[in-house]
């Protein structure tokens, strides 16, 4: 019996199979074929399933919900010259969100590396500013080492993208290597005892401790840990826009709200008035210490697995790293029974009371369109802890931010760090794939919406299980009213109508439109009982939007 022949693509396959994929996005082109063809019409019944996307952006941003959702590096390929060129905004965002994902794009043969020939460019020099890791591929039998550094890159520390160059020839040559062996991520153990120790120590000799909870501070592990510490202590918490969902709605009362943007909100007060903030799994690039610690005064203790990144406003006087929540189960004990002082307790149920009382929406008996409130308050009504909302870039995602309640992490997901127009509907189909039981909501304004909005298709193909909800003004707002604010008026924010209903039902989705307010609860009963992509689109009235913005007001005590 002859030898069967084994190519470089083989290899790419086996690879990703070897590392637990089990999803890879994309669209083929000439340089990387012959890994399309192994996918579509597998020889080992373990290969990811390929999902084509209808651009390669959004197709990064499926592999990076996967990311987000998972924690295991989602996977995108595509086709050399534009095909990999067009990753770039959906790299950038991943790495700087912490989102694991492993790109791999083909490129020309090697022989062309140097020539000006057809989509011949420095691959991998054009994504190494923008990735943890950028290599390209010079030796076939060199494929499946490469794949697992990068995935390894993109899985470990602060998490984030890594991209593999691949020429033509490379994939389409004969190999005899054999694939890199499945591989454990190596465990941290837990922080210095004596760190421990002396944090212990810090919260039982402050005011008014603070928790302030960032994006590596969702894990299920560590988002256990933080509950069985809180159900023990009195520690009040905060939560960027990134750890939404941290804390369960029986810790509510620890709950004050979450940061993120502009500096005015409870949150901010809150962390001002801190004479210890503590912050867990948090990254500079959710919410910058500037707003939050302007005066660069704070105390700040680290909890994280590495080392932070120090700047004027960020000084820690001691950083805990180590696993997460090790540290955190070992810290329990600790603070058993810990409660703030007796003055800081009058402070913080003056700060519960004003998270209460700004949810609620204002009357709809003169309204035209919804009012921003409305549709945060109909939407938590009808959205479970089971479900996953991914949240667009605009005025809206200010909005849900600061108002809607989502007690279980990683399913209330923002871009907070690039805020990348876009992102929220392919997040939303990577949903439905790993949660399939689930139905996923996805959020964007108007403009946002049609930078992903051909997704739909793949929606469709799929059946996935979703509602795209849109909030509809006419204006990309989010820069309108800051221009505004600035100015006295603005540039450059107005577009054309577009039939939203049409435009879903031209892809077999369903579309829905609410006409008048009062209809906004029906209409979202429709959608959200229908299986199978739906668009809604809400005629949204922005004229408060000048209060997402307001000064922050003056501490009451």
């Amino acid at each position: 019996m002859s030898e069967e022949k084994r190519y470089g693509a083989d290899l790419i396959v086996d690879s990703l199979i070897n590392h637990g994929v089990d999803y890879v996005f994309g669209i083929p082109g000439a340089k990387i074929d012959r890994v399309f063809e192994k996918l579509e019409h597998p020889t080992n019944p373990k290969a990811p399933k390929l999902i084509v996307a209808r651009h390669e952006q959004n197709a990064s941003f499926m592999a990076s919900g996967i990311g987000r959702i998972t924690g295991k590096p989602g996977v995108v390929i595509t086709t050399s010259g534009p095909g990999a060129s067009n990753l770039a905004t959906g790299l950038v965002t991943a790495n700087a969100e912490g989102d694991p994902v492993l790109a791999i794009s083909g490129q020309v043969k090697r022989a062309d590396l140097l020539r000006s020939a057809h989509q011949s460019m420095k691959n991998a020099d054009l994504f190494a500013p923008i990735t943890k890791y950028s290599a390209e591929v010079q030796d076939p039998d060199n494929v499946s080492e490469i794949i697992a550094n990068a995935y390894q890159a993109a899985e470990s520390g602060k998490q984030g993208a890594s991209f593999v160059s691949v020429p033509q020839d490379v994939t389409d040559a004969r190999v005899t290597s054999e694939v890199i062996r499945p591989m454990k991520a190596p465990k941290l153990g837990p922080a210095s005892p004596a760190d421990m120790t002396y944090l212990a120590r810090q919260i039982k000799d402050a005011q008014l401790p603070v928790l302030l909870l960032g994006m590596r501070a969702s894990s299920a592990a560590v988002t256990k840990a933080i509950r069985e510490l809180l159900s023990v202590s009195e520690l009040p918490v905060v939560e960027t826009f990134q750890g939404a969902g941290i804390i369960s709605a029986d810790l509510e009362d620890n709950f004050f709200g979450r940061v993120g943007l502009f500096r005015n909100q409870p949150g901010d007060q809150l962390l001002q008035r801190s004479d210890l903030v503590i912050t867990i799994g948090y990254d500079p690039v959710e919410y910058e210490p500037r707003n939050w610690n302007a005066d660069g005064k704070a105390r700040i203790v680290v909890i994280d697995q590495a080392p932070a990144e120090i700047d004027h406003n960020f000084q820690p006087e001691t950083e805990l790293i180590g696993d997460i929540a090790q540290t955190l189960e070992i810290l329990t004990p600790l603070v058993r029974g810990y409660q703030v002082a007796p003055s800081a307790k009058r402070y913080l149920q003056a700060q519960q009371a004003k998270l209460q009382e700004r949810d609620v929406p204002p009357a709809v008996a003169d309204q035209v369109y919804s009012h921003p409130l409305s549709i945060v308050a109909e939407l938590q009504k009808r959205v479970t802890d089971h479900m996953t909302v991914a949240v667009d870039v605009g005025s809206f995602y200010i909005w849900i931010a600061r108002h809607f309640r989502s007690y279980q992490p990683r399913r209330l997901l923002f871009s907070n760090g690039m805020q990348t127009l876009g992102v929220a509907l392919p997040w939303a189909i990577a949903a439905t794939l790993v949660r399939p039981n689930e139905k996923a909501i996805s959020i964007s304004g108007d403009g946002g919406f049609l930078f992903s909005g051909q997704e739909l298709e793949t929606a469709v193909r799929l059946h996935a299980n979703l509602v795209h909800i849109i909030w509809n003004d006419g204006h990309y707002d989010m820069v309108k009213f800051q221009e505004e604010m600035k100015y006295g008026h603005s540039a450059g924010v107005n577009f054309g109508p577009v039939d939203f209903v049409k435009y879903a039902e031209s892809f077999g989705a369903k579309g829905l439109r609410v006409e008048k307010p009062e209809q906004l609860g029906a209409v979202l009963d429709e959608a959200f009982a229908t299986d199978g992509p739906v668009v809604v689109d809400i005629p949204v009235d922005y004229s408060d939007n000048l209060k997402l913005s307001a000064d922050m007001l003056e501490d009451q005590f």
